[in-house]
């Protein structure tokens, strides 16, 4: 009796991945040679949603700070998200006056958008 599961469509996954080595300015030779792997497998986990090993999986997210919950777990909406990960690795790297800058930002983006602007 074996019941029929349905395989996950990796493609957005993949299209995740593909972005977040973009915006960090690395090629896919780059991040082939830094997880060592084939810049071809890179290419069809990528745009084929090729279905990597879950080691592969796993160095990629963590990599590019990739939030996995919002493509398994679409309905129940992620606390956060690819970009919050991304943002929160950035803010990360920014020394103390830096984040000052950065708080102020926030709170003004916030404060127009409790105006209604």
């Amino acid at each position: 009796m074996s019941k029929e599961q349905a395989k996950y469509d990796f493609k957005a996954m993949g299209q995740a991945i593909k972005e977040a080595r973009l915006k960090k300015g690395c090629t896919r030779e780059q991040l082939a040679q830094e997880v060592d792997l084939a810049p071809r497998y890179i290419m069809s986990i990528e745009n084929k949603g090729q279905h990597p090993s879950f080691q592969v999986f796993y160095e990629l997210v963590t990599l590019f700070h990739i939030s996995v919950d919002q493509f398994f777990f679409p309905d129940i909406g992620a606390k956060k998200t690819t970009r919050h990960r991304q943002l929160e690795s950035q803010l990360d790297e920014l020394g103390e006056a830096d984040l000052i800058i950065m708080a102020a930002t926030a709170k003004g983006i916030q404060e127009t958008k409790g105006t209604g602007e």
